[in-house]
């Protein structure tokens, strides 16, 4: 019934498929309420194309495209080896809280392990409860290098 497929950015329905769910989860109030630009619906596809260290998975109920990551490689300079970022990570509508998110984290930990990663990272708004929990529910922590330096904080700037 539900399976994951790694994205083939060739492929123009999995490049639809992956458009319409990352302008579901930018419409959530977790991902901003607003929809993807025109700018971001035209080219965000071939630029994942061309960016060698893009990786996504959709999520499939059946045929139906519900739930997708979009992850990209890192590198972990104090262990030397690759990281997998999760850059986007969404299950839609009335697919939450069925667990599947697991289901897509199993399949990006199976990837991040044939890469020879050492970890995968990613980023979670403090008030998104419903996420926190399913990353927590799947091994992830908050980072702390030391516990007396506290936890890492996420910064932006933006140019």
């Amino acid at each position: 019934m539900f399976h994951i497929e790694k994205v083939n950015y060739e492929d123009a329905k999995q490049a639809e498929e992956l458009l319409f769910l990352l302008n579901e989860y930018a419409m959530d109030v977790m991902g901003g309420g607003e929809p993807i630009s025109a700018y971001c619906r035209i080219h965000l596809i071939d630029q994942l194309r061309k960016n060698d260290s893009a990786v996504s998975f959709i999520l499939y109920d059946e045929k139906k495209a519900i739930g997708f990551a979009n992850c990209f490689m890192g590198f972990s300079t104090f262990a030397c080896k690759p990281l997998l970022n999760i850059h986007d990570f969404a299950v839609i509508g009335d697919y939450r809280g069925k667990h599947l998110s697991q289901k897509l984290l199993h399949e990006i930990e199976q990837y991040s392990d044939l890469k020879g990663c050492c970890k995968i990272t990613l980023e979670v708004l403090e008030n998104n409860v419903a996420a926190k929990k399913a990353y927590l529910n799947y091994g992830f922590k908050g980072y702390e290098l030391l516990e007396d330096s506290g936890p890492a904080e996420f910064w932006q700037k933006i140019i």
